[in-house]
Parts: C-alpha cells; structure tokens; sequence
C-alpha cells in the first residue's frame, strides 16, 4: 500500500474528499487501526491531489505528470459522442453532448475497431484524444501544437504506440504533442449514393476535422496556443513572419501523411484556421473514386449484403442497427473476395469536402496554402504485394510475369489500363531490376502511391510561393522500407540494433521536424546541417534532404525519377488520384 499507484487508488476511491473522509476518524476502526490505515493511505492522497487536473465544459480530466520522462500527458479524452447507432455514418458530435464528470486521464482509451482489430482493447467508441506537454507546464504557456494521426492504411491502426517524449524532449523549444483517433474501415470511409444522402461519406477524415475544431476550442487549457501565432511566407518566398493562423501543425505517417495531405485539399483548399502548416511521412496517393461510382456502389452493397443487410430502401437503417460483429464480419468477407486489393476503403471524391482530386488540386494550386514538410522512404514498394492472397497479383510468387505486376498495380488503382503500364514498362524496364518482376513492382508501386507524392506536395508549395521541405529517408543498416523512418520519433519502433551512427540521425530528424512546428524553419543543432527549401516547381520537388546515417545532407532528385513522377501524375484522370 505504501507504494499504491494512483490508478489502483482511485479504482477503489472516487475522490479525494471521500478517501479523506474514510481515513479521518469517521471509519469504524480502533484507533490506532486509525493512525496506520491513515498513514498507509497517505501516499496515495498526495498522489492523487498533486495529479494534473483539466477541467472543460463538459468534465474534468486528471492525467500523470512524470518528471522521470519530463512528460505531463492527458489519455483518452473523449472528443466526441459514441459513432454509435444512429449516429454510424454520421458527423461526430462534439463537444460530447453529456456531462463526463471525473475522468481518469491516465490510460489509452480502446483504439477503433476494424479488420484485424476486434476484441479485448478494440470499440466502435473509439473516437478519443491524447495530449502530452512538457512536465510542468503551465495552462497559460501558449505551446506551438504537433497534431499527429496514425497510419494503416485508413483501416487499422490507432494512438497507443506513439510515445512523443523523445519529441519533446529533443524540440529546441517546447511543444504540445497531440494525437486523435478516427474511423476506420467501412465505419469511417463507406461510400454509396444512399449513404451521402443519409448520413456523412469519409467520416474517418471528417473524425480528424472535427478532432482539430475541439483542439481550437480546449488547447488552451492544456497549455497550447491554437489560435495565433502561426506561419506564412514573405515576397523572399522562404522567410517565415508571424500571422494570425492557429499555431497548429498536422503530421502523419502512409494513411496518416495522406491524411494531412487531403486536410490540405479540403474544402476547396481552405484550412478554417485549424492549422498553419502540414507534414506527412510517405503521403499516400490512394484511389480516389466518387463516392457514386459503379466501383464504390459495388463495395457498398457487397458490404451491407455481407453483413446481412442487402441492397434495398432499408439498408442504411439495418446496418445502423447491425451488432459490430456482424459489421466486422462483412467486412472481412469482402476483403476474402478482393484477393488483388490492399486497401478496400480509403477517401473518396465526395464533391463537397473532398472535390478536387489531390494531382489536380496540387497542379492547379486549390490547396490550404500553408508551408509544408513532406518525404519518403527509399524501398516505399517493398513487401506490399507479396501480401495478396491472388497468386495472379502477387509479384512475389515464383511463377511472377509482368501481368502479374500489372495485376497488382491495377488491384490498387481499379481504373488503372494496360496501355498506361505498356507506356510505364518503358519507363521500367525489367533489365534495370535484375529480371525481377517483383523488383520491378514494388518500385512502380512505391514511386506512384508514396515517392512521387512528396514531390508533387512539396513543389507545388514551392509555386505557390510557400515554404516546402522534402527528404529522403534512407537507411541501409536498419532499412529504408515504408514506416522505417518512424523509428526516429518514436520509442515502439526504433529497433534495439540501432547503433550510434542510427542514433545520431534519429536525433537529427526530431530536431529538424519540432523546430519547423515551432518556427516554421527545419534546423538541426546536432548535425550542423541546412536543410534547404524545395526551389523547383517541377513534379520532384527538388532539392530534398537525405537522411542516411553519418551521411545528411541535401541531394538533387534524378531525372529518371523525374519522369517517372511525371509519368503517373500524367494519367491522375485515368487513375483517378
């Protein structure tokens, strides 16, 4: 008992004047029962009256202070009510609409249900926040604010693993760090015509939306500053001046970096005020087809009919009604019958939110004009195909030909042609990978969906005359595959055989990407390296940063890379990206 932990104490005691009140003479014990059971519980009553207490309009939230980590941080704190019900597929409400009263702010709250994440420590209430701050600090500090939103694909994933003490404790100026859940899967990105006009489509990236307007309206108390302060760029096209902007920058990684890529696009490219700058780790250039498509209509309907509710008038309010199993098992039983496709749900063109597909939107500058931090890994394509169930698609099988590669390519971009893979044959020959049709595949797949996004996100901020950073992540002694590069921000996924030379560029990379939240310029105390803007308005964004052990420094991007992004970008219309 003398070593009780705050959460086993309150687990037992709901406040601390109850606990007072049992230990103070009033509980029917002898005496000197009294004075032991009042000094063991001490300790616990300290405890839990020096927790960080937040208190918002709709309840208040303790969380942990932890001067061991240099880390105050609030866990699951609701944004929403329940996506639950009636209220599948529709915009989330928030704030919450009742009263929470106490909170313990002290665990992750359970992630969101999708394939591959039911049961224990997985709900469909899943729509929750975290927010970590320097230990010690004040309501009124005013923070710059690191928005982060998981990767997965749009379909799994979730908040727990991403620990930001060593992003805080490597920022040169202190930061609020903050991460949101979203919908997942068919709850968050389902489309059809019945759903737009019945409930809300992309509601996953719509989740993030309305996480960043409850961000505006309670940071402050947590000790951010969501509402001035941010960053825009003068006539020199790279000096940063201070404006009235939320100092609020999105971040992500795959799903999560296509996430903030398509917060860019939203709404014909206006921000709203929820954020002054984006970065994205591998942006995701997904298939992007119209929410009314033959295609989506088609996964729509295969999905309800899986989860026994048919294709007719009614099936919008049986798959409201519909137990989260029998959700998650159509789920997975139109996943067994899309044996060539990585990724069934993702964003989609829903005309109002989403209007502009993003190679349009970025060629023709209707996007959020905020400076921006994007890059990408070396082998991006690596290990996706080899996945598939569809022997015919999966690139790794031993009898692979190049219409196995084009099976892959065109399982991740329905409307892909041959035509266009004959022309992008040329661009890829097999020779250039050692006869190797998987080779040749992932590199395809990792230029179109990750590498070649990037560039066009960084160059077009460079036309329009905005502050752009691209890097190039490039390991060859831990590995340069899609998500590598995580391992420099966060504990969960640097591998324990990362050396010193590793160390030193993780370190880097935390210093480059706190200090562009905090000053809108990447520098790096540590490595003594000037991470240069992009100052070519062509697809590749040149120049960009390269990050390889005990190697930093800037590059030019390859003319061959440069055609081949021009390359896929030239098709976006058949694509549909």
């Amino acid at each position: 008992m003398t070593d009780c932990r705050i959460e086993a104490f309150r687990a037992r005691i709901n406040n601390a004047e109850l606990f007072l009140v049992l230990t103070m003479m009033t509980f029917p014990l002898p005496s000197p029962a009294k004075l032991i059971l009042s000094a063991l519980a001490l300790p616990c009553l300290v405890a839990y009256a020096q927790q960080p207490s937040v208190t918002l309009d709709y309840g208040t939230f303790r969380g942990t202070d932890s001067p061991s980590t240099g880390v105050k941080s609030f866990l699951g704190i609701r944004f929403s009510d329940p996506p639950t019900g009636n209220l599948r597929w529709r915009a989330a409400v928030s704030p919450p609409s009742t009263n929470l009263g106490t909170v313990n702010a002290t665990a992750f709250a359970p992630i969101c249900a999708s394939i591959g994440q039911t049961g224990s420590g997985t709900s469909e209430d899943c729509l929750f926040g975290n927010i970590f701050v320097p230990s010690g600090t004040p309501s009124n500090a005013k923070l710059p604010i690191m928005v982060w939103f998981h990767g997965g694909g749009f379909q799994s994933g979730g908040t727990r693993d991403f620990d930001p003490r060593l992003l805080i404790q490597s920022s040169a100026n202190p930061i609020m760090f903050v991460s949101f859940a979203y919908r997942l899967g068919p709850l968050g990105f389902l489309g059809g015509a019945k759903l737009k006009a019945n409930g809300q489509v992309n509601a996953g990236l719509q989740d993030q939306r309305v996480a960043l307007r409850w961000l505006q309206r309670y940071a402050s108390k947590f000790g951010g500053d969501p509402s001035k302060g941010g960053f825009l760029t003068d006539s020199d096209h790279h000096k940063m001046l201070t404006s009235l902007l939320s100092l609020v920058t999105i971040w992500g990684e795959s799903a999560g970096a296509g996430s903030t890529m398509f917060h860019l696009l939203a709404n014909g490219g206006n921000p709203e005020g929820l954020f002054h700058a984006a970065m994205g780790d591998s942006p995701s250039l997904s298939f992007t087809p119209s929410f009314d498509s033959d295609y989506i209509e088609g996964i729509f309907n295969l999905f309800s009919s899986n989860a026994g509710c048919g294709a007719n008038a009614n099936t919008l309010a049986c798959l409201r009604s519909a137990s989260l199993s029998a959700l998650t098992n159509g789920w997975n039983a139109l996943v067994a019958n899309r044996t060539s496709t990585l990724f069934n749900f993702s964003p989609l063109f829903d005309g109002d939110f989403i209007a502009t597909r993003p190679v349009e939107g970025f060629t023709s500058g209707e996007f959020a004009k905020v400076p921006v931090l994007f890059g990408s890994n070396t082998n991006e394509g690596a290990g996706w195909s080899s996945g598939l169930p569809n022997p015919a698609a999966n690139t790794a099988s031993p009898n692979a030909n190049e219409s196995t590669v084009f099976n892959f390519i065109q399982g991740q971009w329905n409307t892909f042609t041959q035509g266009s893979f004959n022309k992008g044959l040329n661009l890829y020959p097999l020779s250039d990978f050692g006869g190797s049709f998987d080779r040749q595949g992932q590199q395809m797949y990792g230029e179109a969906r990750y590498i070649c996004t990037a560039g066009l996100i960084t160059a077009s901020a460079t036309s329009a005359r905005l502050a752009a950073y691209q890097y190039h992540y490039d390991n060859p002694h831990l590995g340069s595959n899609h998500g590598n590069d995580l391992a420099a921000f966060f504990p969960a996924d640097t591998p324990a055989n990362a050396d010193a030379n590793d160390q030193a560029l993780f370190k880097a990379m935390r210093e480059f990407f706190t200090s562009f939240v905090t000053t809108g310029k990447p520098t790096s105390s540590s490595s003594g390296v000037t991470w240069n803007a992009v100052t070519d308005t062509s697809n590749d964004g040149n120049p960009r940063i390269l990050f390889r052990p005990a190697a930093i420094g800037m590059e030019q991007i390859s003319q061959e890379l440069n055609e081949h992004c021009a390359f896929w970008h030239s098709i976006n219309g058949e694509m549909q990206t």
